[in-house]
């Protein structure tokens, strides 16, 4: 049955909002109590300040967040929880959750995809199957099948309804803020702003890890760190930076025939586009430089020794941790 996301949102945050007030209730209920017995009665305060609630209380935006509440780390904004619920997305991309049974799924060290199914309980009827190969590409145009938009707009038909997906995206990208379609501010979202997003709920400690060509966005994917095998670099490196150089010299010599014909308006359009598309490309090739040296290498990680050390060992191919 198709559902609205905003009426689920809205819907969480009338319950997280009384959950609140009556926390707030409840802690001023016992100051009363112990006000009472310790005969403190009018020289202790009662009320219970707005800051000092330890429990969530949602806001729309960040605007709306009266001044009473500056200093409670439990405040959140509906980009807060439209950002949980994209981080949840790409945890069941991955397999360490899944919409088919509670908590954590894959957690160990190389699991991969037939783990994920011997713990479903229906392995031939699964609601939502995680990605294959532990790659899932960003890019500023939709260049591979197992896209990481595409993938999480499948999640969001796959949770809420084939009827409401574009209500749904729409009110995604309304939440996550900037211009272009749903789409557009989805993929933006993940180009620029997910990985930091990531890192700070994980403490500077990501779980998923990005691989990252640099400013001009040449090319960027995620992986698991929990699937990742020896081989993965080297299969990032064929089946997807080859493949993504290759298109980038196919497009670069489209639009170099279009632009021999170009009238004068769209010239500058066009070798804008082919500057962009030449950016991209160069930096790509340096990628896969440092990319082929780190894959050759075939470099084992231990989940033991901790995010920090692991991380380290592909820090020439990896998104700075900010």
């Amino acid at each position: 049955m198709a559902t609205l996301l905003e009426d689920k949102y809205e819907a969480r945050k009338a319950e997280v909002n009384e959950r609140f007030e009556q926390l707030r209730a409840n802690e001023e209920e016992l100051n009363r109590i112990f006000a009472k017995i310790y005969h403190m009665e009018g020289e202790v305060p009662i009320k219970v300040e707005d800051k000092y609630v330890s429990v969530a209380r949602i806001f729309d935006t960040v605007e709306e967040i009266p001044e009473s509440y500056k200093g409670n780390k439990y405040v959140r904004t509906r980009r807060d929880e439209i950002v949980s619920l994209i981080s949840y997305a790409v945890g069941c991309m991955f397999g360490r959750y899944s919409l088919d049974v509670d908590g954590l799924v894959l957690a160990d060290q190389g699991a991969g995809v037939a783990d994920y199914l011997a713990k479903m309980p229906d392995p031939e009827h699964v609601t939502f199957m995680p990605d294959a190969d532990n790659v899932l590409p960003i890019t500023d145009e939709e260049y591979f099948d197992d896209d990481i938009v595409g993938g999480f707009v499948k999640f969001v038909t796959v949770v809420y309804g084939e009827e409401t997906l574009e209500a749904n995206l729409r009110f995604i990208a309304d939440s996550l803020g900037g211009s272009g379609s749903s789409r557009e501010v989805i993929r933006q979202y993940f180009l620029k702003d997910f990985y930091k997003d990531h890192c700070q709920t994980y403490k500077k400690r990501p779980i998923y890890w990005q691989l990252d060509s640099g400013k001009k966005n040449g090319f960027k994917c995620l992986f698991y760190m929990h699937r990742y095998q020896p081989d993965l670099l080297a299969r990032i490196r064929t089946d997807y930076v080859h493949e993504q150089q290759e298109r980038y010299r196919a497009q670069i010599g489209f639009e170099e025939e279009r632009l021999a014909d170009a009238q004068k308006g769209d010239r500058v359009r066009i070798e804008k586009r082919i500057k962009k598309l030449n950016d991209q490309l160069s930096e790509t090739v340096a990628f896969e430089e440092r990319l082929h040296h780190l894959a050759d290498q075939m470099i084992k990680i231990d989940l033991d020794d901790g995010v920090k050390v692991n991380y380290a060992k592909f820090d020439a191919v990896l998104a700075k941790i900010k």
